[in-house]
Parts: C-alpha cells; structure tokens; sequence
C-alpha cells in the first residue's frame, strides 16, 4: 500500500526532495511489513525492488560452502538493502529475514528512476550505502578464505622450532655425514696414530663415545621435536582437506537446489502463461 510523505521526509535518501516531490514519490512507493522470523527474500530469489527500513532490524546472512552463515549485516532504521538485485536483474545475493517486527518501504526500478529524475544527488547515498557492503564484503574474505597449511605453521613457528627444523634437516643431509666421518676419522688418527700431536683421548676414546653419546641426545630431541610439528601440521593438513570435501558436497547440494528451484519457477510460469491462453477468447486468436 502507498506510504505516507510525511516519513519518506524522514529518509536521508529523500532529504533533498521538497513535498510535491515527497507526495509523488509516496503515492508509487510501497509498504511492507514483517514479522519477527519472517524471511522477506532468500538468496538465489528474483527481485526487482530494494527496501528502505522504517522500523524494525533485518538480518542479512549468507551460508558459505560448508553450510556456515554468515551474517553480512544488521540493518536498522533508515538501511537499505536489496538494491543489487533490482539493478542487474540478477537473484538475490543474501537472504533476508526479520529479527524483530519490521516495516519497509519498497522500491522497484521505476520508483527509484522517478527519484534520480527528480533530485539525481540522491543516488550518491544509494551509492554509499552500497560501498559500505562492499566493505563489510571485502573484510569477511580476508577472514573466510581457505587455509594454507604452510603458511600458517610458519607464522606459528617459534625461534626453537625453526632451530629445531633446520637441525633436523641439516643431520639428514649428506653434509652432516661427511663431516662426522671426517670428524671421527681425524680423531681416531690423532689418539692413535704417531702424528706429533700429544694423544689427549687414547683408545678405547671414552671422550669421544661421551660427545657422540651427547650428540645422539640432542640430535633425537631435535629431530622429535620436528616431527611433533610436522604431525601437527599433518593434522591442520587433513582438517583444510575435510573443509575441502565438506565444501565440495555442499556446492553439489546447492546447485541441485538451485536447479530444483528454477524448475518450480518455471512450471509456475508456465502454468500462468496456460491459464492465460485457455482463458483468452477464440475470436483473439
């Protein structure tokens, strides 16, 4: 039904219309009114007309591929919201429903044409407000985006850890083998062969055996430690995995109910376009 003049006037959008203006707009513009839990549109739905709030708060959700909502915005007293659809004649993006009991006032493309006609400066606050969604958009992405495994466990990493890591793969390399063979070979010469140097660990090496004893240890506890955080890093492995396949099936699950969807529009439509070719007269034909 029409809505009354005096509180589009009360709208920042209408702001710069004067009360002609204000009564014209009013006698096209339609009022709605919600129930507390009632959806008002779904996302996927056709739409043509955007609402601005009067009264009430409309919840804004959208579920991502594993089925999780997201609330995109609360929109209160004087919001707008479904402009998108009613400008690319594309379905509803989000879906809205009223938290509390609500009244909107309704505006289809027509309406909104009449009032950039008549004041084209208010399409700037139109503009705004759809800037901001974009915003509110563009901070959910960088929130909701799939994990990288690699990436997270290094910014996780402490100094010890990174230590630890490299220690690992530096004892698994063919560097650390030809060092300790080096190693053990000058040693073993030195204590027990004439070379001139004073003999400070004679057979059976009792210090040697101690500092490749001390080696084993601390060698064992790096190398533990490298593999708890790779198990670690494993198990964020499989839960990205598991997101991935949750994601996947429920991208299935949503195509087919959009497709079950369109099906039902369009056998409703064509049920109306046979209703209206029965009901049109012979001699029309």
């Amino acid at each position: 039904m029409p809505c009354n003049p005096d509180e589009l006037a009360e709208i920042e959008l209408f702001h710069l219309l004067d009360a002609e203006e204000l009564a014209e707009l009013a006698a096209v513009i339609d009022e709605e009114t919600l129930e507390g839990g009632e959806t008002l549109f779904n996302a996927g739905d056709f739409g043509e007309s955007l609402y601005i709030i009067q009264e009430g708060e409309i919840e804004l959700y959208i579920k991502d591929t594993t089925g999780q909502k997201i609330i995109l915005k609360i929109a209160r007293e004087n919001d707008i919201f479904g402009e998108i659809s009613m400008l690319d004649y594309r379905p509803r993006s989000a879906t809205a429903t009223a938290l509390t009991d609500a009244r909107l006032f309704a505006l289809d493309r027509d309406d909104l044409l009449l009032l950039f006609q008549k004041k084209p400066d208010a399409c700037l606050n139109m503009l705004a407000s759809m800037s901001q969604m974009l915003r509110d958009a563009d901070n959910l992405l960088r929130t909701r985006v799939s994990r990288n495994v690699n990436v997270e466990m290094d910014e996780q990493l402490s100094a010890l850890q990174r230590v630890a890591d490299w220690i690992a793969w530096f004892s698994g390399s063919m560097y650390f083998l030809i060092i300790n063979a080096v190693w053990f070979v000058v040693w073993i010469a030195i204590n027990t062969l004439p070379t001139g140097i004073e003999q400070f660990d004679p057979f059976p090496f009792g210090l040697l055996t101690m500092i490749v004893s001390l080696e084993a240890i601390f060698l064992s506890c790096f190398v533990l430690i490298s593999q708890n955080r790779q198990s670690e890093k494993d198990h964020i492995r499989s839960d990205v995995e598991y997101d991935v396949n949750i994601k996947a099936e429920l991208e299935v699950a949503h195509l087919h109910e959009k497709i079950d969807h369109v099906h039902e529009q369009m056998l409703e439509r064509f049920n109306h376009m046979e209703r209206l070719f029965k009901r049109k007269p012979p001699g029309n034909q």
